[in-house]
C-alpha cells in the first residue's frame, strides 16, 4: 500500500501540470497570425486589426497588491455566429472566451 501511494503522488503531479499547461495554451486565430495570451493589446490589434468593441470593465490590484491595473475586454466578430471576447488586464491578454452570437 504504502508504494501505491508513493507511485500516486508523481501522477498526480504530472496531471496538474498537464490541465494547468492546455489552460494557459489558449490561442486565436486572426487570419494567418495567432494571438495568444500574454500578448500586448498592440500586438493583438497588429494581428486582428481594430476590436468591433472595445469595453472598459474596471481595475485590478497587482501584485502584493501595490499597483492597480486596468481591465478591457475586445470583441471580435461575428465569425460564423462565434464573438471572440479578449480579456487584458494590465496590458496582458489574459483570457480568450468564444461565445455564440445571440
Amino acid at each position: 500500500m504504502i508504494m501505491h501511494r508513493s507511485s500516486l503522488i508523481p501522477c498526480i503531479a504530472l496531471f496538474t501540470a498537464l490541465i494547468g499547461t492546455t489552460a494557459q495554451a489558449d490561442t486565436l486565430r486572426c487570419g494567418t497570425a495567432l494571438v495568444s495570451l500574454g500578448d500586448r493589446p498592440f500586438e493583438v490589434e497588429r494581428k486582428c486589426g481594430a476590436p468591433v468593441h472595445r469595453d472598459p470593465v474596471g481595475y485590478t490590484l497587482g501584485s502584493y497588491d501595490r499597483r492597480e491595473y486596468m481591465i478591457e475586454e475586445w470583441v471580435y466578430g461575428p465569425s460564423n455566429g462565434m464573438l471572440s471576447i479578449l480579456r487584458f488586464e494590465g496590458n496582458r491578454l489574459v483570457a480568450i472566451e468564444r461565445r455564440r452570437e445571440h
